[in-house]
């Protein structure tokens, strides 16, 4: 998202040349993929984190390019809003120290930064949603400066018609509307890339699609929007409601939302792009220079610029991507399930418990998705996001009798999918001290039945029972929160009681409706 492009005004030619040099490039995909003309098998994994600003009083701050300015780095690059950034952590192979090679990585990268953005006032935030963020902190105006965002936001203005709307049901009930998709900038996610042979990816994918669920429950961490608690893992409802370009009567029909789940287990890479063509309308019609048919015919691996683009404005919480690194084309899984934080150690530890569990899946002899309904998945997503750690998920029963069970996300974590996401973590040869210390953070986890988004209410809820209202409870809890995530300590760790202190009453926010609580 964070490319330059030019935004200089679309006409119907461009439109037109576009939507060929679409198929052209998924034409050009099927070739390759026939042919075998990707990379080796390269066990490497990539790792992106979206961090927020904010100032010492916990509320957003919009620097985001003063910020960068300071840190003069191309790890750290521009995300949607002025308060947002991210974070992007070379390649790494899967093995042996490569989880402690990251944390250290991470820290030692986040601790600059900090640094940094505390030369203009600001602080590294890393978690799901900012939970002091107002409906006026995200308009247009609050947009980064890169065309890319604003054609973007343009060209989704034109195609809803209409103002965004938020209408969330969570625990409280949010109602708010936008005219921009800056809400969309809210949620602050975790991105882990794996690099995958087309002949694994179909397996990957459905692995990744399978385990999602899984990964909110235990990972949740973002419960709170413009000043109400939602639900546990509030990002992927406020993304497709804020990316939403369908009218009401498109819903009626059954158009498909940009931001996607999907409907189907897959067999090939190909079936995700040639959807993305079939059900999406193209929001940034804008042609790179080369012809693909004429690459591959001169043995050349083209970029697929079009169809690349197109993709990114597409919002699957897996989502397939295709590049070219050093004159060869590979694929890779995204997996976007995960919000940002609490700490480093967190971030790890959920990153190994996918990387290890994707592996066991994608070689079992008897697929999870050969026993587990789609359906099924999308609604243990629905969930995990809803409920967080308490949870309960539709899961196939083991041995033969099979049939499916309703069982708690911790209760399954723990006896079924640790020991799975171990035997992973070795078919990768990672090391196995930090094997058992990331997956063991997982552990702790649902023993306790602590995480992020469960650590945030409950802190609320101090606060509040201090005499705080609501708005200064939402900003002492995140001012704790920031201490406690730079401690590096877990947050199954965290202690919910503090010294909160009195603050003035404030004034509730008048935009968003609450019911419930």
């Amino acid at each position: 998202m964070g490319e330059k492009v030019a935004a200089d005004g679309i006409d119907l030619a461009d439109r037109e040349r576009y939507r060929r040099k679409l198929h052209e490039c998924l034409a050009g995909l099927r070739r390759l993929l026939e042919e075998e003309r990707f990379d080796r098998p390269r066990n490497l994994m990539g790792l992106e984190i979206e961090l927020n600003l904010a100032g010492a009083d916990g509320l957003p701050r919009m620097m985001n390019s003063q910020v960068l300015e300071r840190i003069a780095s191309c790890d750290f690059q521009t995300e949607l809003a002025q308060c947002n950034l991210e974070v992007n952590i070379l390649p790494h192979r899967l093995s042996g120290r490569v989880l402690d090679q990251l944390a250290e990585e991470l820290r030692t990268g986040l601790a600059y930064a900090e640094r940094k953005a505390r030369e203009v006032a600001a602080r590294i935030v890393m978690i799901g949603i900012l939970p002091t963020l107002h409906a006026t902190d995200l308009t247009a105006a609050s947009l980064s400066e890169n065309d890319r965002y604003v054609l973007l936001n343009d060209q989704m203005r034109a195609a809803r018609g209409e103002d965004f709307a938020l209408d969330i049901r969570g625990v409280e009930h949010l109602v708010s509307r936008s005219p921009s998709i800056a809400p969309e900038a809210a949620c602050t996610s975790v991105q882990l890339h794996l690099q995958v042979t087309p002949g694994r990816f179909a397996a990957v994918w459905n692995a990744a699609q399978a385990i999602a669920a899984v990964q909110v429950a235990v990972g949740a961490n973002s419960p709170f929007l413009f000043g109400r608690e939602l639900w546990r893992e509030s990002r992927p409802p406020v993304f497709q409601q804020a990316t939403d370009t369908r009218a009401p009567e498109l819903q009626a029909q059954g158009v498909r939302p940009r931001t996607w789940f999907g409907e189907r287990w897959i067999d090939s890479a190909y079936d995700l792009f040639e959807e993305n063509l079939r059900y999406f309308q193209p929001l940034l019609p804008l042609c790179g220079p080369q012809e693909p048919l004429r690459v591959l015919d001169e043995g050349g691996a083209p970029d697929l610029a079009e169809l690349v683009l197109h993709n990114g404005t597409i919002y699957r919480w897996n989502r397939p991507v295709y590049a070219v690194a050093d004159g060869v084309a590979h694929l890779r899984v995204e997996n976007r399930v995960l919000p940002a934080g609490p700490t480093v150690a967190d971030v790890i530890a959920n990153t190994a418990f996918y990387y290890g569990l994707v592996r066991a899946l994608a070689e079992e002899p008897r697929p999870l998705w050969s026993r587990l309904p789609f359906a099924a998945a999308s609604r243990n997503f629905d969930a995990a996001c809803r409920y967080g750690i308490d949870a309960t998920l539709a899961w196939p029963r083991p041995g033969r009798a099979g049939g499916i069970a309703e069982i708690p996300a911790v209760r399954l974590v723990r006896r079924e999918l640790l020991p799975l996401a171990a035997r992973g973590l070795d078919a990768w040869g990672v090391e196995p001290a930090d094997r058992d210390h990331y997956l063991g953070i997982i552990e702790e986890r649902c023993r306790r039945r602590v995480n992020g988004a469960s650590w945030q209410a409950a802190a609320c809820r101090h606060a509040r029972r201090q005499g705080l209202d609501r708005k200064a409870a939402l900003a002492a809890m995140t001012r704790r929160y920031s201490e406690l995530m730079h401690t590096g300590e877990p947050v199954h760790t965290w202690p919910v009681a503090w010294a909160v202190g009195r603050r003035p009453a404030v004034r509730e926010p008048q935009e968003a409706a609450t019911e419930g609580m």
